[in-house]
């Protein structure tokens, strides 16, 4: 597995992963406290894309991306 370069990469990949199989789709956030690395990775079991970044002001980024994440989670019906 490999990791995008750019957070927008990410974003919009991730975006479209979950848009097209909502229910299988999961996403999983880990920090490394020793490296000072927070990884980020969206899943639906066939394809996985991954960010990995030392920068705090990804930080932001991340919160919003994960934002914009619940609320689709939250407006979809099952």
């Amino acid at each position: 597995m490999t990791y995008l370069s750019s957070w927008e990469e990410f974003e919009r990949g991730a975006e479209r992963l979950y848009l097209q199989d909502p229910m299988n789709t999961r996403y999983t956030m880990k920090y490394c406290h020793s490296k000072g690395v927070l990884c980020l990775k969206l899943t639906d079991n066939r394809r996985c894309l991954q960010y990995r970044t030392e920068i705090a002001q990804d930080l932001k980024k991340m919160e919003k991306f994960i934002g914009n994440l619940m609320r689709h989670m939250a407006s979809k019906d099952i």
